[in-house]
């Protein structure tokens, strides 16, 4: 935590090695990688965070040596610098990708800084070690733990990663808000983690710890306490007499917040077992397989082909680095929809589907997207999710909220429908339906990154295995234009690092034709070609290109009725995350504030950390690089600019920086990322972000108790809504699920520009409220008027219910984890920032400083 107008207490805190002329002089370690343009050279909260789970990463792969493969060896890694792209390499062999395991290291990263950014938690001394409240900061520290470890348990991963960032920043901050490294310690304090074990020799507020002094850095100032005392922060206990900050032990203080935060990512190992703890960490290539199933009586065909495509699948990747890592499974109908069934066991996932049948009939439409809401609350990041149906929704109302989900969980949604929008006959209707009635999957699909396919109960087999493909983390590759134009070609690159290209066109296509950049070329016929194999399934076509790819530009003619839809994908290990966030400079937290989406009118970073940058096409190449992103509208693909990126720290870290344009924050509006590079030998790379993201009119900021909640209490909640952009006009609702009783202070409010609103929320726990399990509040923002076309913006705020315990009470160990089964919502618990969630950087820490060096020193701390 960084101190803001008053320095660290009268104690002398270990802090910041090089404050420059920026801040007060004293501070502690700063929230994450954008801190440094403050303090070039410190250590950050998300250094010690991802360089701790880096070396218990190591742990663990040294320790369970990978089927099939050499096991991993420590002399390989020492003196090394840890990147998750090397490690990755080495255990489950080239070219499998760290993305998701990297994104899970940005979510308890961003955890861990948000304590110093979040109005609910950046003044809490208990939360940061200062005040003299040493041991409430431990009872808070432990009680992060263990909401880490049942939020883990109960496979929602997402809860379990917030608490953990939390319960980490308390850790580091003991080190450098206490004089622990003053009084001459030179481990971690062996009772921190341990709540049966009192914490001792603690000083009083009223104790006497050190001379007054004005200088930088101030040692031998100490009256020779031997007592364990703390810094201040803030007015609340206000800071007693003196001033002693002592940066020359920064360093000291840092390795010892390291050495804590690797105990307690072992400790949580220990307490998960090494396949939970793999889970927690995202330890793995592997995507999730969720399907989201129709069961009215109709649904015979596409419920047989979803059983099959799972079926295949796990057969074919059980005990193989691509074995899927959760399975979930939510079925609907009219009116009923749910229960969400999770596990991560593939037979218990089998058999759950197994038992699943058409059922029934009812006319159309059904509750779709409130069992696809059930399904992004449940799937972990990055996944992909499949609905099979063949009715519209019922609930529309839902679609702006299920696209605000699918932003903030980064999920992509496709919806294989196997009636064509023009079909009036088979499911009995109270009424003709629109040709339109699709139109929301249409908008959720597009939001997501996803795709809707139109096919026939006669091709849904064949089509289906779509699903297979899509989890092997394939990216698409961008096109210009991103939509079809008449007489225009669409364009897209080849580079040596695609492999597995595949071509899907849909729609009432008459031809197409694709050519390679030698000219060579392949129209729709079916079967072999020139360039790859053909298969058309009615109105969808798949080409599977044959490898290896002549590199290069290639180009696809479509002639068409209406507006046929074009999706390129390939599979390869080089791909990128991004992440916006607000600079926060010239405050006493120097950092980088992150948010889901940007704020019209905001200044806004975008941050784009690269993955697989060891892929090349031989070894010795060097390094890919980039340089400029492509912004473009969304659905159009009008550019809206080119941004040069630039990069932060060592090019091997592939984390780049770049400012956005005010012209693109001046609206609110959808847009795509594409990334321009090359690789090692000059030639050209080009990769698009798997979702839109979008420019959202104002800020909800939505925030609870930094704590669990217990069933029997009501919890008070704040809401925080700002617009940069102009006057508004602004509608709220919430919701609450399961459905709670809350009651809100705020339904209309109007904002002028860069003007901000308060709003307090009350939320009431019955007393047979299940523990360990999670309700969600969201509270959305509909700008007023019946012209705007402006959708809604959201804030989601995740919390888990959890009974009251004895406070020294962390669960006991386990190897194993059971199926789930739940009709409520996942969980995060931190406040959700800029409409959605606190979803910013999965940042890599200072390469200096992550090296195996300290760690080794503790490679037995797997039964700590």
């Amino acid at each position: 935590m960084l101190p803001a107008d008053v320095p660290l207490c009268h104690l002398g805190a270990p802090v910041l090695l090089l404050l420059q002329l920026l801040l007060p002089p004293a501070s502690a370690f700063f929230p994450n990688i954008w801190s440094l343009l403050a303090a070039p050279g410190s250590i950050t909260h998300q250094d010690l965070t991802e360089e701790a789970a880096l070396n218990v990463t190591l742990q663990l792969f040294l320790e369970q040596p990978p089927p099939g493969r050499a096991p991993l060896r420590l002399e390989d890694f020492l003196g090394r610098t840890l990147l998750a792209d090397d490690l990755f390499a080495a255990y489950f062999g080239p070219g499998y990708p760290s993305r998701r395991y990297r994104a899970a290291l940005g979510e308890v990263a961003r955890a861990n800084a948000a304590q110093d950014f979040l109005p609910t938690s950046r003044n809490d001394p208990d939360l940061h070690f200062d005040a003299e409240r040493l041991g409430q900061g431990r009872t808070r520290l432990v009680g992060a733990l263990r909401e880490a470890v049942v939020a883990a348990r109960a496979l929602d991963h997402t809860l379990a990663r917030q608490r953990l960032g939390a319960a980490l920043h308390a850790l580091q901050d003991f080190y450098s808000h206490s004089n622990w490294v003053e009084l001459g310690k030179q481990q971690p304090h062996p009772h921190l983690l341990w709540p049966r074990q009192e914490l001792r020799s603690l000083a009083q507020v009223g104790d006497p710890t050190c001379s007054d002094c004005e200088e930088l850095s101030c040692p031998g100032n100490l009256l020779g306490f031997t007592l364990l005392t703390s810094g201040y922060f803030g007015t609340h206990p206000s800071k007693p007499p003196g001033f002693s900050p002592h940066h020359m032990l920064h360093l000291q203080a840092a390795n010892l917040a390291l050495l804590a935060s690797i105990q307690a990512f072992s400790l949580l190992r220990n307490r998960l077992g090494d396949r939970g703890f793999s889970r927690l960490l995202d330890i793995t290539p592997a995507s999730s397989l969720s399907f989201v199933l129709d069961t009215t009586g109709s649904m015979g065909e596409e419920i047989n082909a979803a059983k099959i495509q799972a079926r295949h699948i796990v057969e074919q990747r059980r005990g193989s680095p691509m074995e899927p890592t959760h399975y979930i499974l939510v079925p609907f109908h009219d009116p009923g929809f749910g229960p969400v069934f999770i596990t991560s066991d593939p037979d218990t996932f089998w058999q759950q589907l197994n038992e699943i049948h058409a059922l029934g009939g009812g006319d159309e439409p059904e509750m779709c997207l409130s069992a696809l809401e059930l399904a992004l609350l449940h799937t972990p990041p990055l996944s992909d999710i499949f609905v099979f149906t063949d009715a519209s929704p019922k609930d529309a109302f839902l679609t702006n909220r299920v696209e605000s989900l699918t932003q903030e969980r980064r999920c992509r949604v496709t919806f294989l429908i196997t009636e064509d929008p023009s079909r009036v006959q088979g499911r009995a209707r109270r009424e003709v339906l629109s040709p339109l009635r699709f139109e929301p999957y249409e908008a959720v699909a597009l939001a997501s990154g996803g795709e809707v396919i139109f096919t026939k109960d006669q091709y849904i087999r064949d089509v289906a295995a779509i699903v297979g493909d899509s989890i092997a983390d394939l990216v698409t590759l961008p096109l210009e234009p991103p939509v079809v134009v008449p007489e225009r070609p669409l364009v897209f690159s080849v580079d040596r690092l695609l492999q597995r290209v595949t071509v899907r066109i849909h729609g009432e296509v008459s031809s197409f034709r694709i050519r390679n950049p030698a000219g060579v070329s392949q129209d729709q016929e079916e079967g072999e070609g020139p360039l790859g194999h053909t298969r058309r399934f009615g109105q969808f076509w798949l080409v599977s290109m044959n490898d290896p790819l002549q590199t290069g530009t290639w180009e696809i003619q479509v002639t068409a009725k209406g507006t046929p839809r074009v999706r390129v994908q390939a599979q390869t290990s080089l791909d990128f995350l991004f992440h916006f966030g607000i600079p926060m400079e010239d405050g006493p937290h120097p950092g980088l504030y992150p948010l889901t989406q940007p704020v019209a009118g905001l200044q806004t970073q975008l941050l784009v950390e690269v993955t697989g940058l060891g892929s090349r096409g031989n070894p010795g190449d060097p390094l890919p690089h980039f340089s400029h992103v492509i912004l473009r509208g969304v659905p159009r693909g009008a550019e809206l600019g080119r941004v040069p990126l630039e990069p932060m720290g060592p090019r091997k870290r592939g984390l780049l920086a770049a400012t956005l344009p005010p012209t693109l924050l001046s609206t609110a509006g959808p847009f795509s990322l594409e990334l321009i590079g090359q690789d090692g030998v000059g030639q050209g790379l080009h990769r698009a972000a798997p979702q839109p993201s979008a420019v959202v009119p104002v800020l909800l900021e939505l925030s609870g108790p930094p704590g669990f909640l217990a069933p029997g209490t009501k919890a008070p909640l704040s809401l925080r809504i700002a617009s940069f952009s102009g006057p508004q006009d602004l509608d709220l609702r919430t919701s609450v699920n399961p459905s709670f009783a809350l009651t809100f202070n705020l339904s209309r409010v109007r904002l002028e520009q860069n003007e901000s609103a308060w709003g307090r929320l009350w939320l009431e726990v019955p007393d047979t409220a299940a523990s360990n399990s999670v309700v969600m509040v969201t509270v959305s923002a509909t700008t007023d008027g019946e012209a705007s076309t402006v959708p809604p913006t959201h804030a989601f705020l995740r919390l888990l219910v959890l009974a009251p315990t004895p406070q020294d009470q962390l669960p006991a160990p386990v190897h194993s984890t059971d199926p789930v089964l739940t009709a409520g919502s996942s969980a995060f618990h931190l406040p959700t920032l800029g409409t959605r969630s606190m979803a910013g950087g999965g940042l890599v820490g200072n390469p200096w400083w992550r090296t195996v060096g300290v760690l080794l020193l503790l490679l037995g701390l797997a039964s700590w």
